[in-house]
């Protein structure tokens, strides 16, 4: 049955939305089936770099939000990625609980997987601590130590909250930063991924050949790191 990948982590500016289109351009170069539903109102990243692969999702609206168990359980042989907005969780919780989605995901043998982003800072770890055990052993998770602000999570080290998490069968990768105006390039250009690796003669502002270089290094490691930890 179907997979789906809750990309999350409640805290703004963590890097979730890029997490997701990493998700999303692996899944379509590796050739892997997938289903996104973007829950961002003012500016969803899915909808805006993958067009053609998102459908708008809104966070406060079972109805909405039922499409994407319904979708699971219709196209068993589609992985689902869900792009989760910051402060968008408790709304996301509140339908879990109340629609007994856990459960009914066990019955129909879907797999829940949550991809929470982080940063170094503290506020990443007590929102894990919050989600560990809200959800126990209930759902999957994926730490992605995203290395936007620091390469080195001390402060999840020595908090025992990884050793929580990996008590619960977590898997962990690591996000190394894309130099910043590499990033903001991409974003301006409205590029995918794969857009962004590739020449392109119509744009004023394009990647040179060595920002296109470090896209992919950027890439070839992300990649390394997810099929570390399995879609």
């Amino acid at each position: 049955m179907s997979t789906i990948h809750l990309i999350g982590g409640e805290k703004g500016g963590v890097g979730k939305s890029v997490v997701a289109r990493l998700l999303a351009q692996y899944m379509i170069d590796r050739q892997i089936p997938f289903i996104g539903f973007d829950t961002d109102k003012s500016h969803g990243s899915l909808l805006r770099f993958y067009t053609d692969y998102a459908s708008p999702t809104i966070i406060d609206n079972y109805q909405s939000l039922d499409a994407i168990m319904e979708v699971a359980a219709e196209k068993p042989e589609q992985r689902i990625l869900v792009d989760l907005a910051a402060q968008t969780h408790q709304a996301l919780a509140q339908w879990i609980d109340e629609s007994g989605v856990l459960e009914l995901a066990e019955e129909l043998g879907i797999t829940i997987t949550y991809w929470n982003v982080m940063d170094s800072g503290k506020d990443s770890v007590d929102l894990l601590n919050k989600l560990l055990t809200q959800f126990n052993t209930r759902i999957n998770y994926v730490l992605v130590q995203n290395q936007i602000r620091d390469e080195h999570f001390n402060i999840l080290e020595f908090s025992g909250v990884k050793e929580r998490a990996l008590a619960f069968d977590a898997k962990v990768m690591t996000l190394k930063r894309l130099h910043a105006p590499v990033m903001t390039k991409i974003d301006n250009n409205s590029y995918s991924f794969w857009a962004a690796k590739n020449k392109d003669l119509e744009s004023v502002d394009a990647l040179g050949l060595l920002e296109r270089q470090r896209v992919k290094i950027w890439l070839n490691h992300a990649y390394k790191e997810i099929e570390s930890v399995g879609v």
